[in-house]
């Protein structure tokens, strides 16, 4: 089973630059154009921060771009929200987020609410994405109601196993951001999970590359397309540098799970997009961090 996962393209409603100065349409198209020598890729999985102000333009850019893209392989694309994502943009567009290579709503299942949470089947694997947006917050967390309905679909074990794909990393570093920003309630997540076929989870939010477990279970976070995030900074700090970053992520076999990541060559590639200093950071975190 080979997944390819791109996150964070945070797309504008027009191809103008971002208050940053990226093209971040433009960056999509860079790392698309790069992925295209990839073979034998079974899904593409998105996992959130689509659009940046929940643009349904972005979202129809997006659904355009990443469909075509996956139509090389007869590939399904299935997206998640983010933080920057708005629920009802995301549905009009991209329905359940499971869509086959014409665009046809693919999901078996889900969860019944306003949350943007499905599942589906491919290669035998079940693919189930999750909504960890909560409106007007960087951070993320699982409700109650989308766990119960988490574990109902768990108790049936999949021919193959099961990959969760959500937004927010229920790991982090000890980087102040990632912990105020990420999912707030792992333990949560880590006891619905336990003992269950789930292979690996799949997310986004912190625009770079981690690696990590949910207890026993596999954690991946795949590096943003839009920027990454430079932790060469000096501590206490963040920087955001130019560079589109996918991965893909290869289960099944000896070795699985395996993680490569893959970089667009680009010739302004590590060149600063903006840097929060100690003082611009502990602002942020006071804006922005979790409030009760």
């Amino acid at each position: 089973m080979r997944i390819l996962h791109l996150s964070d393209t945070h797309l504008e409603r027009t191809d103008a630059p971002n208050r940053h100065g990226v093209d971040a349409t433009g960056s999509l198209r860079l790392m698309l154009a790069a992925l295209r020598h990839q073979r034998d890729v079974d899904a593409v999985v998105v996992t959130g921060d689509l659009a940046n102000d929940g643009a349904v333009e972005a979202y129809t850019v997006l659904r355009e771009l990443v469909g075509e893209f996956a139509r090389t392989w007869n590939a399904p694309v299935l997206y998640t929200t983010g933080n920057h994502d708005e629920r009802e943009a995301f549905a009009k567009v991209l329905g359940s987020g499971h869509l086959d290579p014409d665009g046809t709503d693919r999901a078996e299942a889900t969860s019944g609410s306003g949350e943007r949470a499905a599942v589906s089947t491919v290669g035998g694997y079940r693919l189930v994405t999750l909504d960890s947006l909560v409106p007007g917050e960087v951070y993320g967390r699982l409700g109650a109601a989308q766990l119960e309905w988490l574990r109902e679909v768990l108790r049936t074990p999949a021919e193959r196993g099961t990959v969760l794909a959500f937004h927010h990393p229920p790991v982090t570093l000890d980087v102040p951001t990632q912990r105020a920003f990420g999912l707030l309630n792992p333990d949560d997540l880590a006891d619905a999970v336990r003992d269950t076929d789930v292979r690996v989870i799949l997310t986004g939010h912190f625009h770079l590359q981690l690696f990590g477990f949910l207890e026993r279970t596999p954690v991946w976070v795949t590096p943003g397309v839009v920027n990454r995030i430079d932790l060469t900074a000096r501590p206490g700090t963040e920087r955001a540098v130019r560079g589109a970053s996918a991965s893909l992520v290869e289960l099944g076999g000896p070795s699985g799970p395996m993680f490569h990541t893959f970089h667009a060559p680009d010739p302004r590639a590590h060149e600063p997009v903006y840097e929060l200093d100690d003082e611009r950071t502990r602002e942020f975190l006071d804006r922005f961090g979790p409030r009760g």
